[in-house]
C-alpha cells in the first residue's frame, strides 16, 4: 500500500517540516502488523513529495488472535495489500504531530491552506467510486479514481473493488491528514481491531470541525464504527451535544479569567501535586478523574508508575477532543496508551463504564453544577460507581476575600453556579459520606490563613 503526498507550495522542500521528516532520510517505525517506511522520492523549491509504504505481515497480523471478534481469521486476505484501517495506525505512529497540526519551525505554514495532492493505491472502494466522491469532495477536494482491474491479463474479468485516488485541494496539511485518517477506514468497511467506545471517542476527536457538518456523516459513523447500534447511538448523540456546546475558545477564556486571580499564588500547579500524592499515599492504582477537562491532572497522573489505569470523563465531546490533543493520545508508545482512557459522559447518571476504581478525583468540577443536579450526581458516583476512595476540591468561598482582583462578593469563574464556604462544603461532605457508607476528612490546598483558610478545600472519602 503506497501513499503519496505532493506540494507545489514554495519552497516545497518546507514539506519536511511541516511533516518533522528529514527529506534527507529514510524514516521507519515497526508496527505490532508490520512496517511503515516513509521516504521522499521528490524533493525541489518548486515540488516536494514524501511517499509512505506500509508492509503488512499477514502472519503478524493474526497470531495468537484466533478467530476472536474484529481480528482476520484466516492468512489470506486484502490487508497486506490495500488501504485499510492500518493504514490509519501507521499515520498515528509515523506522522502524529503533523496530523495534530503542529510543526517545530514551520508552525506559520502548518496554520494556512496551501496546494496539497495526495494519492492512495490500492483503496478499497466498497460503495462504489461514487461514494468515495461523496466523501471526499465535501471537504473541498477534486477527486479522480482509477479503477483498478481485477487482473490486467484478463480484461473480460472486470474491475476489482480498489481503485487508485487521487485527491488535490488548498487545505492544511493536518487537515488532509485528518480526513484520510478517518475516511479511509470508513471506504474500507472492515477493521482490523475490536470496535468499542474508544473507537467513538477517536472518531469525535478526529472528526471535529468537519464531520458534523458532513452530508454523509450519517454513512461515514455507520461505517467507521461498523454498524454496531449503540456505538452509533452514542456518536450521533455526541454530534447532538456539541450541536449546543460553548465554543471551546470561549470555555478557555473563562477558564483564563479564574487562572489569573489564582496565578500569583501557584494553586492550580499546587493543587494537582496535592491531589497525585494524596492518591499516591492511597494505595490507589485505578483513577477516574470526574470532568477531566483538557486533562491537565491527567497529564500529571500519566507519570505516575503506580497508576496502572486511568480514565478520563467528560461531558463535552469538543473539550474531551482537545484533551486527547494535549495530550498527544495519538503518539502514546502502546504501553502509555493503554494506561489511558478518554470517555464522553455525565457526571450525574449511573454508568456501568465507572465501575470498579481504587479511587476518583473530582477536581474543581461540583462548583459548575446546579445545585438541583448534586443529588443525582451524589448518587451517580457516591452510590453507583463507589469507588473506594473519593477526593473532591473546590474553591473556599472564605478566602475570597484575600484576592486583590477579585471584586466583592464576585466568584472566581463565570461558569461557578456557587463557591461553598469551609462550613458549607464540610456540612454537604458530611452529609454525603453518612448517606452513602463512606468516612470523609479535611484538608487545605495553598499557603492557609489563619482565620479564613486555604485557597483550596478537600475532601478525602474513603470506605
Amino acid at each position: 500500500m503506497l501513499l503519496t503526498i505532493s506540494t507545489t507550495h514554495q519552497p516545497a522542500s518546507d514539506l519536511g517540516f511541516l511533516l518533522m521528516k528529514h527529506p534527507d532520510n529514510v524514516h521507519q517505525t515497526e508496527l505490532p502488523f508490520g512496517r511503515a517506511t516513509l521516504f521522499f522520492p521528490e524533493v525541489s523549491d518548486v515540488r516536494c513529495t514524501a511517499a509512505m509504504m506500509l508492509e503488512v505481515d499477514p502472519v503478524e497480523l493474526v497470531r495468537g488472535k484466533g478467530g476472536a471478534p474484529g481480528h482476520q481469521d484466516q492468512y489470506v486476505n486484502d490487508r497486506p495489500y490495500a488501504a485499510s484501517s492500518l493504514l490509519a495506525v501507521a499515520l498515528g505512529r509515523l506522522l502524529g504531530t503533523a496530523i495534530s497540526g503542529r510543526s517545530k519551525l514551520r508552525q506559520e505554514i502548518a496554520d494556512q491552506p496551501i496546494p496539497l495532492e495526495a494519492t492512495i493505491t490500492p483503496l478499497p472502494a466498497r460503495g462504489g467510486a461514487d461514494l468515495v466522491g461523496r466523501l471526499f469532495e465535501p471537504l473541498g477536494y477534486e477527486v479522480e479514481t482509477t479503477p483498478i482491474p481485477l487482473d490486467p491479463a484478463h480484461p473480460d474479468w472486470g474491475n476489482s473493488p480498489y481503485v487508485a485516488l487521487h485527491l488535490s485541494g488548498t487545505v492544511r496539511l493536518a487537515e488532509l491528514l485528518t480526513h484520510i485518517f478517518v475516511l479511509v477506514p470508513t471506504l474500507d468497511g472492515a477493521k482490523h481491531y475490536y470496535i468499542g467506545e474508544d473507537e467513538v471517542q477517536k472518531l469525535l476527536r478526529k472528526g471535529e470541525g468537519w464531520l458534523d457538518a458532513h452530508p454523509e456523516r450519517e454513512t461515514i459513523v455507520r461505517r467507521y464504527l461498523k454498524g454496531f447500534r449503540s456505538l452509533m447511538r452514542l456518536a450521533e448523540a455526541s454530534f447532538e451535544e456539541s450541536a449546543d456546546a460553548e465554543p471551546i475558545e470561549l470555555a478557555e477564556a473563562r477558564d483564563e479569567q479564574e487562572e489569573a486571580i489564582e496565578k500569583p499564588i501557584r494553586l492550580n500547579d499546587i493543587r494537582i501535586e496535592r491531589v497525585v500524592s494524596t492518591l499516591t499515599a492511597l494505595g490507589a492504582q485505578t483513577i477516574l478523574d470526574c470532568g477531566c477537562g483538557e486533562g491537565k491532572l491527567l497529564r500529571a497522573l500519566l507519570k505516575v508508575r503506580g497508576f496502572t489505569r486511568i480514565v478520563g470523563v467528560e461531558v463535552a465531546p469538543r473539550i474531551l477532543a482537545t484533551a486527547g490533543d494535549r495530550l498527544r493520545v495519538e503518539e502514546m508508545q502502546d504501553m502509555q496508551r493503554k494506561r489511558l482512557e478518554l470517555i464522553q459522559g455525565s457526571l450525574t447518571y449511573r454508568d456501568d463504564r465507572l465501575l470498579g476504581f481504587d479511587a476518583a478525583a473530582v477536581i474543581e468540577v461540583i462548583e459548575h453544577m446546579d445545585a438541583e443536579r448534586l443529588p443525582a450526581f451524589e448518587q451517580a458516583l457516591f452510590g453507583h460507581a463507589r469507588p473506594l476512595a473519593i477526593v473532591v476540591t473546590t474553591p473556599n468561598r472564605d478566602y475570597n476575600a484575600l484576592f486583590p482582583n477579585l471584586a466583592e462578593g464576585k466568584l472566581r469563574h463565570p461558569d461557578h453556579r456557587f463557591e461553598w464556604t469551609r462550613d458549607q462544603f464540610r456540612h454537604w461532605a458530611e452529609s454525603v459520606a453518612v448517606a452513602h457508607g463512606y468516612s470523609v476528612r479535611f484538608e487545605g490546598i495553598g499557603a492557609e490563613d489563619t482565620n479564613l483558610g486555604a485557597p483550596t478545600q478537600m475532601g478525602i472519602f474513603t470506605r
